[in-house]
């Protein structure tokens, strides 16, 4: 369709013309530059006249059609009104001419205020194309095809006969990379898509359209350039037929796109949509990543998408508003979400793919090995749960660590923008942040303050939009609890270069909230790498422990911070905490205890079927296991062939037949507690032994 833009003009003013030869007398025309629009009808009218029963040219591909056509046969373009005038549609429509001048130089000379060329009046720039005899669609010169129809250019040199062919040899050397040379242009995608073979206009264009769309590198570089210039649908095409989001550019594909300042070789497309600040394609390139391969993320509500979605139901169904001093939309239900203690009963192997599906295991390690440590130095252990990356992590990671499943209604943003409308907060927020600059020895004004507040606030009604330190103090009071963070210091890019600092980390209380009203058991975030993540205990195993203890002091005994504290309660922040948390000592810290109540029915059925989903894995494990045996059994000489080794199984119950055998000797166990351990082999020992244990284990599963 580039040909039909860039030539538009060239094809209406060519039609013209031969309207004009094919009239009995020359069209008038007027010299001066301000025509009434009554005469532009009237004179096309005539010429409509002049010309009926011929024809009608169309004027998107040229094409000659039929006067009854409505529609055009090669382009199904709509036939144009009669009274419409291409010079109406450019700009300077009212320098039509009038005065009666006969002869194409004419029209050329009145044509030019209107930026339309004559091909009898080109210019020097201008190309001479060929009219296909078929399908009359004007193509580039050196077309040797119709782009339209695929006919032949009658005006083209016959092509030299093919040298005889000579047996293949293999390459010596890997062909060179791919350099524009300085005397030539650049060559563009479509030529290098196109020219794979040497014979590419012998195929004919549907052929040569098809393989340009079924060409894995060709859409591979418009999903980089899709990427650079906001379209979706170019990423969303590439990622459907099986392209790898982890894909680099090279050398080569950056010198075919040409764009120096937008592309550097070893990008992906992750690194295209961090520098052009792409979210939406962001997210979705970081959910196909950790969707498939081995780093595959599987949460509950990834195994049991129908009942997170009751979930999220059932938590929009609790949002309330409160009226009075403080009138704010929150939630009116407490929960608290931590992992089964049913996980350590499943095998080793399969408690580490469970933990290396579920977890962010970076942002663990991260606060883990900072020094000083800032994560499960003390206290319970903590578990940091995958969450999507995409803007909304604040929300979701809450969500997790309440209910278990992300915020993907956008409940809690809404209620936190409406939180953001009350006067109250901007009121303690300007309190603090003058009170933070005053250290700093500098004091903003109340404009300065109201800008910032605005750009908060609207930061809040986007879903997508990075959130900030108001955010997670708002979210506090919509949440009624307190909301703890441990956290970086510093933010570091994807490059591991210093950003700036993070003041994300310390406690957030409901400090405008009646204390009565509220939770005293916090929710628990991490903070990495401009990042949240949600931190959840594993459940005790003893029923009378239904807690889990969160120090509020760093290693060295230091309290940590406590934001948007006033004036007075800034001189004794430990007894402001002691109000608002439960805390108390632990093990020689100061320690926030949170409840682990008993699970929702929603929830405890979420976690049943994620369950589930593993001890079925550990079934397997244990079929494989005691399938090897029966085999054994009946080739006693050979043993147990394990890669073409001949070596003997040992008991179930032996300590040291190694992390294989430990495997299946809790998986039987597992197998006993659900009564299925007898019907297990009753099945295994009516097998055929003379069959390969592969066979056997098909037949298990099946």
């Amino acid at each position: 369709m580039s040909e039909e833009v860039q030539d538009d003009g060239s094809r209406n003013s060519a039609s013209l013309d031969e309207s004009d030869a094919s009239g009995a007398e020359c069209a008038t025309l007027d010299a001066s530059t301000n025509i009434s629009q009554t005469t532009i009808s009237q004179m096309t009218a005539s010429s409509v006249t002049a010309t009926e029963g011929a024809k009608w040219c169309c004027h998107v591909c040229t094409y000659e059609n039929f006067p009854l056509s409505r529609k055009c046969t090669m382009c199904r373009s709509p036939k144009s009104v009669v009274n419409e005038d291409i010079f109406r549609l450019q700009d300077g429509a009212s320098a039509l001419p009038t005065q009666e001048i006969c002869g194409a130089e004419a029209v050329t000379e009145r044509l030019k205020p209107l930026r339309i060329s004559s091909p009898q009046g080109a210019s020097a720039s201008s190309v001479a194309k060929w009219p296909c005899p078929t399908c009359t669609y004007d193509n580039w010169p050196r077309s040797l095809k119709c782009a339209m129809c695929g006919s032949s250019n009658p005006a083209a040199p016959p092509a030299p006969p093919a040298p005889p062919a000579a047996p293949p040899a293999p390459p010596a050397h890997p062909p060179p990379a791919y350099t524009p040379h300085p005397a030539h242009p650049a060559l563009g995608i479509n030529d290098i898509c196109n020219s794979q073979s040497a014979s590419i206009h012998e195929l004919d264009a549907g052929a040569r359209r098809s393989k340009r769309r079924n060409n894995t590198d060709w859409i591979w570089l418009q999903a980089c350039l899709g990427v650079v210039e906001g379209d979706a649908r170019c990423v969303e095409s590439y990622l459907s037929g099986g392209g790898d989001p982890a894909r680099a550019l090279t050398h080569a594909e950056v010198a075919l796109l040409n764009r120096a300042s937008a592309f550097d070789a070893g990008h992906t497309l992750v690194h295209l949509a961090i520098r052009f600040q792409r979210q939406e394609i962001l997210s979705t390139l970081l959910s196909r990543i950790s969707g498939g391969g081995p780093g595959l993320k599987r949460s509950p509500s990834y195994i049991a998408p129908d009942l997170a979605s009751a979930i999220r139901r059932h938590i929009a169904s609790t949002v309330r508003y409160k009226k009075g001093g403080f009138p704010v939309r929150y939630i009116g239900e407490f929960s608290t979400f931590y992992l089964p203690a049913e996980i350590s009963e499943l095998p080793a192997a399969i408690q580490e793919q469970l933990f290396s599906e579920l977890l962010d295991r970076e942002a663990q390690a991260t606060l883990e090995g900072a020094r000083p440590p800032l994560l499960n130095w003390r206290g319970s252990r903590l578990y940091a749960l995958w969450n999507r990356s995409a803007g909304d992590c604040l929300p979701d990671a809450l969500c997790q660590a309440a209910w278990g499943v992300a915020d993907r209604h956008n409940t809690l943003r809404a209620a936190l923008h409406d939180a953001l409308q009350q006067r109250a907060l901007y009121a303690r927020w300007a309190a603090w942040e003058r009170a933070q600059a005053a250290r700093l020895q500098y004091a903003p004004s109340e404009a300065q303050l109201r800008a910032e507040w605005a750009r908060l606030a609207a930061a809040a009604a986007r879903p997508g939009q990075a959130l900030h330190q108001l955010h997670v103090w708002a979210l506090a009071h919509v949440l009624r609890r307190p909301i703890l963070v441990y956290g970086v210091d510093v933010v570091n890019s994807f490059r591991g270069e210093a950003l700036g600092y993070a003041r994300f980390r310390g406690l957030y209380l409901p400090l405008l909230c009646e204390a009565e009203g509220c939770s005293k058991s916090p929710l628990s975030l991490a903070y990495t790498r401009g990042h949240f993540s949600a931190l959840v205990p594993l459940a005790p195993r003893v029923l009378d422990e239904r807690a889990a203890a969160l120090p509020l002091t760093d290693p060295d005994g230091k309290l940590l911070p406590v934001h948007f504290l006033s004036a007075d309660e800034m001189c004794d922040p430990e007894s402001v905490v002691r109000r608002w948390v439960c805390a108390g000592e632990w093990r020689g810290v100061l320690a926030a205890r949170q409840a682990l109540p008993p699970r929702p029915l929603l929830q405890a059925q979420l976690l049943e079927e994620w369950l589930n989903h593993y001890r079925r894995l550990a079934y397997v494990l244990l079929s494989v296991y005691y399938i090897a045996r029966v085999y054994a059994a009946a080739a006693p000489a050979a043993g147990a062939a394990v890669g073409g080794v001949a070596q003997p199984l040992p008991p179930p119950g032996a300590t040291d037949a190694g992390p294989g055998a430990a495997a299946a000797a809790g998986a039987a166990r597992l197998l006993q507690r659900r009564g299925r351990g007898r019907r297990h082999g009753r099945r295994v020992a009516s097998c055929d032994v003379t069959r390969s244990a592969t066979t056997l284990l098909f037949e298990f599963t099946i």
